[in-house]
């Protein structure tokens, strides 16, 4: 049997790299057939780590039934899962997010959930002396997803960890990280043939606090202001994609990578109510600026207050 290894919906570069990193190491380093599959169309991001790298694209993957075998990725939401997650096997759990709670297995499985900025840093550590083995393309994706989760170090949730291990993937790929990382962020900020409700659904995860259901979606970029020149279309669709998807509302957070900070959407009093209470800040208008917040992990959700 092949197994499925595949991260959270709205792909990003870590839910994009990981599951083939791990494939990778699963079927070539312990034997055992893997096959990465995504949940979803990949960013701008994470389609040019794959152009970059050589990597095959992975298949998209609708849903999972009781006779397959998973391994679940950079999440442990299941609402970020498969409908049907908690009918397959699943084998294995390997992230860097708090517990969620809903996830149900058969039995006693592997679970790996350490405090690090991104999912590939843990899976080094798992690989123990077979890290050695991985080829070019896996140390390409393994470095890509570091320096995504990390916004090239200057996430707060960037541990010492991340840091020592993409300088060495750096260092064996012969890459220069600033130039990288520019390449990467210039890629991610090129959402020109993206729709209005597809760059909120683009990063997004679902979360709720004290009964209101919310998607959190984060837009990071180099170029904000090619984003806010379409502002009036997005605080449209923020209303427009929460009925569609079944959620009380849409949180948006710009992340503007340079200036290290985040630009959230007022659409409503409502989200004015939660910007207020969560972050502290007057809010009297249809945007406000969250100086120095750019993680949704550590600084965003954690934060939220109805």
């Amino acid at each position: 049997m092949t197994i499925q290894v595949f991260g959270h919906k709205s792909p990003d570069t870590d839910s994009t790299g990981s599951p083939i990193i791990w494939a990778w190491y699963l079927s070539e380093c312990r034997g055992t057939p893997a096959k990465a599959r995504l949940l979803g169309e990949p960013n701008t991001e994470a389609l040019f780590v794959l152009r970059r790298w050589n990597l095959d694209r992975p298949e998209l993957l609708e849903d999972v039934t009781s006779s397959d075998e998973c391994v679940i990725v950079d999440t442990n939401n299941i609402a970020e899962l498969p409908p049907s997650i908690n009918d397959a096997r699943v084998t294995e759990v390997i992230d860097h997010h708090m517990l969620q709670g809903g996830l149900k297995t058969r039995g006693p499985i592997n679970i790996t959930v350490r405090p690090v900025a991104c999912t590939a840093t843990i899976m080094y550590d798992l690989m123990g002396p077979d890290a050695d083995k991985m080829p070019t393309h896996i140390k390409g994706a393994m470095l890509s997803c570091i320096l995504s989760d990390t916004l090239e170090f200057r996430s707060p949730t960037t541990t010492d960890v991340d840091r020592k291990l993409a300088e060495k993937l750096a260092a064996d790929l012969n890459i220069d990280i600033r130039d990288y990382a520019a390449e990467m962020f210039a890629a991610k900020s090129d959402v020109s043939s993206y729709s209005d409700s597809e760059l909120l659904r683009m990063d997004s995860k679902a979360y709720e606090v004290d009964g209101m259901k919310f998607r959190v979606s984060v837009l990071e970029t180099t170029s904000p202001g090619t984003v806010l020149s379409r502002k009036d279309g997005i605080m449209e669709d923020l209303t427009a994609v929460a009925e569609d998807d079944g959620v009380d509302h849409v949180l948006f957070f710009l992340i503007d990578i340079l200036s290290e900070e985040a630009i959230m959407f007022i659409q409503n009093d409502t989200v004015r109510r939660v910007a207020e209470k969560s972050f502290g800040v007057s809010a009297p208008g249809k945007m406000v600026t969250l100086p120095g917040v750019v993680s949704r992990k550590k600084q965003i959700i954690p934060a939220l207050k109805v």
